[in-house]
């Protein structure tokens, strides 16, 4: 079960509709994969996506280097493996490029190990069950017109979706993000969950201010109104609001995400798999927000976040946002408004080979 081999890859997938997010145009999705090998013949691999270019090719080269470090270690060993990285790249990290570099290899470590032992990395993690709601996050970008919005919105409910999530922060008063709120009430009917991601766009008091006007219209989550580093500020939104609110994805580390939690600066601790670092630092901030009562969800990777979302007590819904499903065969299925835990090995997941052949990028 000791690593034999490490390869690290970067790869284009071209987006067929691109948008704008966060105020970036996005034409692709960008990856960095590293697949690892053990002596036993078995292979797992893991990835990062990342909307720009820009760094990717720097995050692939510190993979790599860090890959380099690990053969000979046992894939059973995560942690273990996980801090020798940590403590090789800490005159660059903690956090920040170092984080994202040892992910993909973290998360490929994690996939070997239940491959090794046959079981799924769900089931590693604690097993807690088996499936999860989800909600649909894919193309309800503030881009789009009401029109188009709504279209997005009935097209998720008609795949069987009770949730979705629409990007906010770009209207000039709180009633034009109601209005929004309004089109896609009106193509859902009253049964489906609205959630909202403000994308850190506001100050504290417009955040308050439109956060109590959303409130009203009936949004059921209310995600990064403000700059995340705005602890004291995320704790007034919290304790003003009723509706769940959202924060973390931008966090590198386990101490922010304590400062975080005291301050009770959420109700819901999103964690992003290559801010953190991987499924092994993951799981640490998945038991402290448990410790403090707070819910805890996922950013993007829903084929990666099935397994430790539904491996935890404290999380509630998988955001669905499928940004890697043409390098693989399939992704992992939707039974209703429910993802369900692939049944293999590992994270169960298949890679395509001649997708990743046509999307790897070779200069």
């Amino acid at each position: 079960m000791k690593i034999a081999s490490v390869k690290v890859s970067v790869l284009r997938v071209a987006l067929d509709n691109p948008y704008t997010a966060a105020g970036r145009a996005v034409d692709a999705n960008w990856h960095v994969m590293a697949e690892v090998t053990t002596t036993d013949g078995v292979h797992g691999f893991g990835y990062i996506v990342a909307l720009r270019e820009m760094f990717v090719r720097a995050v692939a080269s510190a993979t790599h280097e860090l890959g380099r470090l690990i053969v000979g270690m046992n894939v059973l060993e995560a942690e273990a493996i996980w801090q020798r990285m940590a403590r090789a790249g800490d005159w660059v990290g903690p956090g920040g490029l170092l984080n994202y570099a040892i992910c993909p290899l973290d998360i490929a470590i994690w996939d070997a190990a239940g491959k090794s032992l046959g079981q799924p990395v769900s089931r590693l993690l604690g097993g807690f069950r088996d499936r999860l709601p989800a909600y649909a996050s894919d193309g309800f970008w503030y881009s789009l017109s009401l029109e188009d919005l709504a279209a997005s919105a009935r097209k998720a409910v008609a795949q069987g979706f009770k949730a979705v999530k629409l990007r906010i922060g770009h209207e000039a008063h709180p009633s034009g993000e109601v209005a929004r709120i309004q089109a896609v009430r009106d193509a859902v009917g009253p049964d489906v969950a609205i959630m909202v991601d403000a994308t850190e766009t506001w100050t504290l008091d417009r955040a308050m201010r439109t956060g109590r006007a959303l409130q009203e219209a009936g949004i059921a989550w209310f995600e990064d109104p403000i700059h995340h580093l705005d602890v004291a500020g995320m704790a007034r939104i919290t304790a003003a609001l009723d509706v769940l609110v959202a924060t973390g994805e931008h966090l590198y580390d386990i101490d922010a995400y304590r400062r975080l939690l005291e301050a009770r600066g959420c109700g819901i601790a999103l964690i992003d798999l290559g801010r953190i670092g991987g499924v092994t630092p993951w799981r640490h901030v998945a038991s402290l927000a448990h410790g403090f009562g707070a819910l805890v969800g996922g950013h993007v990777l829903p084929e990666i976040h099935i397994h430790l979302l539904t491996a935890v007590p404290n999380a509630q819904i998988v955001e669905y946002v499928p940004r890697s499903a043409r390098l693989l065969k399939a992704m992992p299925a939707l039974d209703g408004d429910s993802m369900v835990v692939p049944p293999g090995a590992g994270f169960g997941l298949e890679l395509d080979p001649d997708a990743v052949q046509r999307f790897t990028v070779t200069n």
